[in-house]
């Protein structure tokens, strides 16, 4: 027998205590978890409580402040966790689009050549990042829209927003079925604009094309856009024929009002530095070449560095997605009946805390695995694809 042949000694095998190490860890792992179950279910027993559902089926017997899924206080359980789920979204959705919107701006305006503009994105990032998220709700809450004047001396804005102690009401479209034919229109044209996009970005890069058709193009879909958006939603303004009394339009409550303000600000803060770091990150050799080309500052951001920049941007801004939805909750702190406040006055009327709460991680878990999955899906569509 040679050398070769010879048997490592199993306590030197580094393959076997691999597999050795993350079997104990597994075993550990489900040991502790039968331990809290079985601790749990103790507890339960002693308390004459059994592990169940079937509460939710029960009437609520409470009202919830506002909510866009028609609920009565004599509706069940999960028919009150849906109101909340639908509160969720609705802040969550808008707060999303908007904190995106904000943090691009400030993140580009952070390399402005303007010394003022430069300086208040500093300042809005530094403030606002360094300050607790509670803290923030609480002043958008009492000292600016809980500080707004009673509804007889309202604030009126070109007879379109009126605001006041009773809430904001601004325009909306009309709840037709035309109406939501043009956003279906509308959604299915911005994702032919972003292909035709890219489309123009890889011919202008990778032969040396005009991109003049395609441009012609988007302009014309971005006017046909303009026209549905102005014309095609049938909006509905707002009408005050009394001072304090308000007709039509979309009412916002002052606490959905004051969370909106209070998530898309302090998230628009960490977007505007995952963007300013993206921008960073692309290479000085590219600013340069870009330059070199004739192209002036707004389309050298635009065709060469933020599209390179959109690569590096966002894994980040998934995670600052998944703690605007998490950060919903703090709503609660404003009695904007959002899923944790529901949940909460659930749990405290039936005693079934354990129920309520792997329930609220299911919600929160499931939003969050659909942020991802979307963020991953956009993640693939822009990353470069070698051959």
């Amino acid at each position: 027998m040679t050398t070769n042949d010879t048997k490592i000694p199993l306590w030197r095998d580094e393959r076997f205590w691999r597999i050795a190490i993350q079997l104990l860890v597994v075993i550990a792992l489900i040991v502790g978890a039968l331990l809290l179950l079985s601790n749990l279910n103790r507890n339960m027993q002693r308390q004459g409580i059994q592990f169940g559902f079937s509460f939710l089926r029960s009437p609520a017997g409470f009202s919830i402040g506002e909510t866009l899924l028609p609920y009565l206080p004599n509706d069940p359980y999960f028919r009150a966790l849906l109101a909340g789920v639908v509160n969720t979204l609705r802040v969550m959705i808008p707060g999303i689009i908007l904190t995106t919107l904000l943090g691009i701006a400030a993140g580009i305006a952070s390399f402005s050549e303007n010394w003022l503009v430069r300086k208040l994105s500093l300042s809005y990032v530094e403030i606002v990042r360094n300050t607790p998220m509670l803290l923030q709700l609480y002043f958008w809450y009492f000292a600016v829209f809980f500080g707004l004047p009673r509804p007889e001396n309202q604030i009126n804005i070109v007879d379109a927003f009126f605001l006041s102690k009773a809430g904001v009401y601004i325009p909306w479209p009309a709840n037709t079925p035309l109406v939501w034919m043009w956003l279906a229109v509308l959604v299915a044209g911005a994702v032919a604009a972003f292909f035709l996009w890219q489309w123009r970005t890889k011919l202008i890069v990778e032969q040396g094309a005009s991109g003049k058709l395609q441009l012609q193009i988007l302009l014309g879909m971005a006017i046909a856009a303009a026209l549905i958006l102005v014309a095609g939603l049938g909006w509905r303004a707002p009408i005050s024929e009394a001072p304090g009394q308000v007709q039509g339009g979309l009412r916002l409550t002052l606490e959905f009002s004051a969370l909106l303000a209070g998530l898309v600000f302090y998230t628009g803060a960490f977007v505007a530095e995952v963007v300013r770091a993206g921008i960073q990150a692309v290479s000085k050799g590219q600013w340069e070449a870009a330059r070199s080309l004739g192209l002036q500052p707004g389309l050298v951001m635009r065709l060469v560095v933020f599209p390179q920049a959109l690569r590096v941007m966002l894994p980040p801004l998934n995670s600052q997605y998944q703690n605007l939805a998490k950060n919903s909750s703090l709503g609660s702190a404003l009695a904007y009946p959002e899923i944790f406040l529901v949940s909460s006055t659930t749990f405290n009327q039936t005693g079934r805390p354990v129920e309520v709460f792997v329930l609220i991680m299911v919600i929160y878990l499931i939003i969050n695995l659909t942020i991802s999955l979307s963020m991953n899906q956009l993640n693939r569509v822009v990353q470069l694809k070698e051959r």
